[in-house]
């Protein structure tokens, strides 16, 4: 299953926002990151924090589209449950 998430890094912690409909891209998943854009730290803040939120092992937890854009495409098992 795919998980588009909007993110926000360089906040002062990891949190939640929410459920938010994205006028180019659709339904998105609101997400800030206290990691910095440097290097991809802050993706792999957000696949951990994803990861630990989902109940999932990192692993499991892929990068697919959006390396460098604050609208990113992860790749996550079919059937896990999504936080409301």
């Amino acid at each position: 299953m795919l998980l588009r998430i909007r993110a926000t890094p360089n906040a002062r912690r990891s949190e939640v926002i929410g459920w938010d409909d994205d006028p180019l891209t659709g339904r998105v998943f609101k997400v800030r990151i206290a990691a910095p854009p440097v290097e991809g730290k802050a993706n792999e803040a957000l696949a951990a924090f994803l990861a630990k939120t989902l109940g999932l092992p990192k692993s499991k937890v892929v990068l697919e589209k959006g390396e460098s854009s604050r609208i990113k495409t992860f790749r996550i098992p079919d059937g896990t449950r999504l936080p409301e």
